[in-house]
């Protein structure tokens, strides 16, 4: 990896690319500190200091401390995940978005996006309306009319337009998917608060403690492993062999050739964590707008929304995260099948290897395949789908260990480290399209 980024800095096209991406970068952090207008910071920072758990922990997380701040980009790129998967859904039951999708070609994935876009806004413009009237009695806004409500809710629609803006422009320009990489930069800048809470166990008091750093090495080892298991799963892959027979081409007779088709085992990637944390704390945000002290409250909505974040904290009964587990599982495998399904069509890859002449060893061309290939994908999905609710779930016991609040849970390093890989995997690309000899010897 190290050696990638070296070479890839030494390639004028690619390092220009990786610059252009750090500048978007720093201006998305630039962004997390600039708080909206008409709040007063100080009743602003005794509100939010116990932002730490629940739905709001969530999102500060992800948004790089930016709702804790209640910052142009408090709502982070949220929206947009979420008007995604509305859009995907909506192009499975109606016919002319899913002949949109699966025929429009460069035309129809520009249309599908314009829609998502526009979804986007007015998803923020809701979640900005709720956020304003669920911090109204707060008091952490300077005055509470409708001038301070309109510019804090243009201001947080500005904020996620914009943070589209620079996704947008960190995919076409830039490194890596620009979406997913405002999510890794905003869930790595809790990094120091980790390594702090580190700290702070072994030398809490300041004093030397051996269950301390115990603790510490158990959560540093469990961290390595997870990290070197997620690589290992979204690096493994199963190759299934194609053969193509000898055709004439012209007038020149092309020779018989051997390939594969990669079936990586989390085809997937993080989307299926990102898409069910979205949709499993969706409930808290809609309920949250409407009774703003439902923490304290009891009844239906209490539970609704205890169950909601339960994946975000401790502070509910066990019951709650045994329950939000269990569906949680179930959502991770769902959007795994769902997405996979989405980007990798058997019958369309079974149907283009019999226009070309070629076939999978012992398997005849047409529908056999096409049967052949769902047969080993879902298999792979399976296994993909089960590794990535483990990692998900497993980490929020940790949460249940005094003294430990990790800025890093399953979801993050698996956000983490699958960002990463697919950053140096798009480098890697880059180097071989430029022919850079360096790497390629």
């Amino acid at each position: 990896m190290f050696k990638t980024i070296k070479n890839a800095f030494k390639t004028p096209d690619v390092r220009k690319r990786i610059l252009y991406t750090l500048l978007l970068i720093v201006l998305f952090r630039l962004g997390c500190f600039i708080t909206v207008p008409g709040v007063n910071t100080v009743t602003l920072n005794e509100a939010m200091s116990g932002a730490s758990n629940g739905i709001a922990g969530l999102i500060d997380l992800i948004s790089g401390g930016a709702f804790s701040r209640f910052s142009i980009f408090a709502m982070t790129i949220t929206p947009y995940i979420t008007s995604s998967i509305v859009i995907q859904l909506l192009g499975m039951v109606i016919p002319s978005l899913e002949k949109l999708m699966k025929e429009g070609g460069e035309e129809g994935r520009n249309k599908m996006n314009r829609y998502t876009k526009l979804l986007t806004v007015v998803l923020a413009l809701i979640e900005g309306i709720g956020l304003f009237l669920t911090y109204k009695s707060s008091g952490i806004f300077v005055e509470t009319n409708f001038l301070t409500g309109f510019l804090v809710v243009i201001s947080l629609m500005a904020g996620t337009s914009l943070l589209m803006w620079l996704g947008d422009q960190i995919t076409n320009k830039g490194i890596g998917n620009g979406i997913s990489m405002i999510i890794f930069v905003g869930i790595i800048s809790g990094l120091p608060s980790a390594v702090t809470m580190i700290w702070n166990l072994i030398f809490g008091t300041r004093a030397f403690s051996t269950a301390g750093l115990l603790t510490s090495l158990c959560i540093i080892v469990g961290a390595i492993v997870l990290i070197a298991g997620v690589v290992f799963v979204q690096q493994a892959e199963r190759r299934i062999p194609v053969q193509y027979a000898k055709k004439v081409v012209g007038r020149k007779m092309v020779g018989a050739q051997n390939t594969h088709i990669p079936l990586k085992l989390a085809m997937a990637g993080v989307m299926p964590i990102i898409f069910a944390s979205s949709f499993m704390t969706f409930p808290a945000m809609i309920i949250q707008m409407f009774v703003p002290n439902i923490a304290n409250e009891t009844g239906f909505w209490s539970a609704i929304y205890k169950f909601s974040i339960a994946t975000s904290t401790s502070a509910v009964p066990v019951g709650y995260t045994i329950a939000n587990a269990i569906v949680y599982l179930l959502l991770i495998l769902g959007f795994t099948f769902f997405y996979t399904y989405a980007t990798f069509n058997p019958a369309e890859v079974a149907n283009n290897i019999k226009k070309n002449g070629g076939f999978i060893p012992g398997i005849r061309a047409g529908k056999p395949t096409t049967d052949y290939l769902s047969s080993v994908l879902s298999k792979l999905l399976w296994f993909g789908g089960l590794f990535l609710a483990v990692i998900a779930i497993l980490p929020m016991l940790v949460r249940f260990i005094p003294n430990v609040n990790l800025a890093f849970g399953g979801t993050s390093i698996l956000i983490v480290v699958g960002v990463a890989l697919e950053m140096v995997q798009q480098l890697e690309s880059l180097l071989v399209m430029r022919h850079y000899k360096g790497f390629l010897d």
